[in-house]
């Protein structure tokens, strides 16, 4: 079960570059902006009094574009770059004030990292680069070749192992530098634009790569991108970064229907809404007829009662299992059928709330109101064509956000 407090957690942290920080930092801590103490004192504001919290499973996106403080962030994390004031707590613990033996530790058992220039040992084969931190932590020849050896099946190169990493591509080589992140069991993995040197194609299926493991793993991954489509597309929650500072942080619902200023505004005004909209942030709720809770003719009662013209039953553990056409259903209460399954439609579609709207418009053609489920599979409520094309039309007023499959839907 994960804990209550987070993970990891940030607190007034600051980062300056240059020879003199303290006087720099005394500058910031009166009111001073990056320009003015890069002219006064010639050092660089790297990270400007961040303070955030990241949840134990959770794939956290710092974004942001070059210069803004993103990877001055990230490598703070496991003190690969020193803060100049702040704290870092990871599980409660106070990083910035561990001595180097202390820290090693950490590094070891508590957080991997996945560079973008993947970072692969040329000398050695695809299976040793994924050993070596294994060998780091001491674990014994035959051990680590077993878990290496796991996770290169988990990233689907199992068959590349005894290959130099110089015979593989450089989506391969990214999924070796993934795997030996992973293959260590730290909880927490820090990736630094990790797909940013790979074609788009590739990219993307790095992308798919990741949040299949995670769905699998359930690391915390705080995952540094200068690229808005790539944070909204794969994480939990978003930071964005402008000079140092974090302009805005929530979900990718959050940052594209409700941006906190200008700026966010113009770095989402181009984005699919169709696909960072969830489906759970538009169903609908209604009262769904459990099964073996009466006869046919008290889910007609129940379907006029509520003014509804279908509705879908659920069976005692709340689950979608049918659903009921209110012209069916008259025609079977009038000829003396009580038997509800006898009645019910067992072809109708079924959308987790996590599917983004632009995954369920193939399912809008159909005419039929889809039953929405949360994580464990209950009934949440229902999706109708009207209700995609409303949250659409309300968030956009660019066309080109409804993509052909909508229209052809219509």
């Amino acid at each position: 079960m994960p804990s209550s407090q987070p993970k990891i957690k940030l607190e007034n942290l600051i980062k300056i570059y240059g020879q003199n920080p303290q006087r720099a930092l005394k500058l910031f801590q009166e009111g001073g902006n990056r320009d003015n103490i890069l002219e006064a004192t010639g050092n660089v504001l790297g990270v400007a009094n961040v303070s955030l919290s990241i949840e134990e499973g959770e794939l956290f996106v710092v974004m942001g574009l070059s210069g803004s403080g993103k990877s001055t962030l990230v490598r703070c994390i496991n003190r690969l770059i020193e803060p100049t004031s702040g704290q870092i707590l990871i599980d409660g613990e106070d990083v910035t004030r561990v001595d180097q033996e202390r820290l090693r530790e950490i590094r070891r058992t508590k957080v991997s990292m996945v560079f973008q220039r993947f970072g692969l040992l040329p000398h050695k084969t695809v299976l040793e680069n994924v050993e070596y931190g294994l060998k780091m932590c001491g674990l014994p020849l035959a051990e680590r070749h077993e878990k290496a050896q796991h996770m290169l099946d988990v990233v689907g190169l199992h068959q590349w192992a005894n290959y130099a990493p110089s015979s593989l591509s450089g989506g391969m080589q990214q999924r070796v530098g993934l795997a030996r992140a992973l293959a260590t069991e730290a909880p927490i993995l820090l990736m630094d634009e990790a797909f940013s040197a790979l074609d788009p194609l590739i990219r993307r299926e790095m992308q798919d790569e990741l949040m299949r493991l995670q769905s699998e793993l359930k690391r915390t991954i705080v995952f540094i991108s200068h690229d808005i489509q790539e944070a909204l597309r794969i994480g939990d929650r978003v930071a964005i970064m402008k000079d140092g500072h974090l302009v805005q942080v929530g979900t990718p619902e959050e940052i594209v229907t409700n941006p906190v200023d200008g700026y966010i505004a113009a770095f989402t005004q181009d984005v699919n809404r169709a696909q960072v909209l969830k489906t759970g942030s538009i169903v609908r709720q209604t009262v769904p007829f459990i099964l073996g809770k009466g006869s046919a003719r008290a889910a007609l009662d129940q379907m006029q009662g509520n003014a509804l013209t279908r509705m879908h039953v659920v069976d005692r553990h709340g689950k979608p299992i049918g659903i009921l056409n209110q012209a069916e259903l008259q025609n079977a209460v009038t000829s003396n059928v009580q038997d509800v399954e006898s009645v019910m439609s067992t072809d109708f579609p079924v959308v987790k709330a996590s599917t983004s709207l632009e995954e369920i418009f193939h399912l809008a053609r159909f005419g039929v109101p889809m039953a929405v489920i949360n994580r464990s599979g209950k009934f949440k409520g229902v999706v109708e064509q009207s209700d995609i094309l409303a949250s659409i039309g309300r968030l956009s007023n660019d066309k080109a956000d409804v993509p052909q499959a909508l229209s052809t839907a219509v």
